[in-house]
């Protein structure tokens, strides 16, 4: 039986920054229109973590019971490891997407726009059939496609969008450049898998385009966000504040530049994470509050 502390380091609380910033993001580009709901900006982020918690689980089990998570490297996981039984694991995974439709039902109840409930429902099977079901899509090479879209668009303009009932520039800006640092952080762990998922059939992106091509990949997808930063600026110059997440990002690009394999890319992860956190906060306070 898995201990709280191996419950918490299964629910990859490293990932977080990935449901949390794009929130930020799409709050903050609420905040520039006049349009900031704090009660509205809670609800849209316990959805996010809920889903997020939600999808590492799903992830867990639906790995642990194919067989492709018992050569890893990387953080535990439950039913690979044989700490957590599937069935508990599953059922983790959907304790916690009840609590993002409860959550999300609120927020789509303040917001009035009952048209939202179908894209919780798009969020919550692309959750479980990322690695769930008879063909997976993140099996496929799709997932960092599905990445940028729910991390990303639905993410940052669905926040955006339930509290001001329209998207503007900043959001939709936003929402590239958090799609991109989500891709970049699954990019970033699939390339750490590639041997390990090559040989157990997981054919995900990077093992379909190769490491050289898949680091090249990270490169690009990291780049975009600070793209946006510099275009942001020419509407409104304090968007430049964003840069200051480079301190994080370069680091993690000279070691995936570098040809860093294994163990030794996990750090990459993390600072890719902080990239993408320090982006979100520094950029929607100072959009919102200009």
């Amino acid at each position: 039986m898995a201990t709280v502390a191996e419950w918490i380091e299964g629910a990859r609380v490293r990932t977080l920054p990935n449901s949390v910033a794009p929130v930020l993001v799409g709050s903050g580009a609420a905040a520039a229109i006049g349009a900031f709901s704090l009660a509205r900006a809670a609800l849209a982020l316990l959805v996010a973590l809920a889903l997020q918690v939600g999808v590492n689980y799903a992830n867990d089990y639906s790995d642990g019971v194919r067989g492709t998570d018992s050569d890893r490297v990387g953080p535990l996981r439950l039913v690979g490891s044989g700490v957590a039984s599937p069935g508990a694991v599953k059922a983790a995974a959907f304790a916690c997407f009840g609590l993002g439709a409860v959550a999300g039902l609120a927020l789509v109840s303040l917001s009035g726009q009952w048209w939202m409930l179908a894209v919780g429902a798009a969020c919550i099977a692309g959750a479980w059939f990322y690695t769930g079901g008879e063909k997976p899509y993140g099996y496929s090479g799709w997932g960092e496609v599905a990445v940028f879209l729910f991390f990303g668009v639905i993410a940052v303009l669905g926040t955006e969008y339930v509290q001001a009932d329209r998207v503007s520039w900043f959001g939709a800006a936003g929402a590239i450049a958090m799609g991109s640092f989500s891709a970049g952080v699954l990019v970033a762990n699939n390339l750490r898998d590639v041997p390990t998922d090559r040989v157990a059939g997981k054919n995900t992106l990077a093992v379909r385009l190769g490491e050289e091509r898949t680091r090249v990949l990270y490169q690009i997808l990291v780049v975009i966000p600070f793209v946006v930063t510099v275009a942001a600026a020419f509407a409104t110059p304090i968007a430049l504040v964003g840069l200051v997440s480079a301190v994080f990002i370069i680091p993690a690009a000279r070691r995936v530049a570098s040809g860093e394999t294994g163990l030794k890319l996990i750090p990459v992860l993390k600072q890719t994470g902080l990239a993408m956190l320090s982006w979100a906060v520094v950029t929607a306070i100072a959009v919102g509050l200009s």
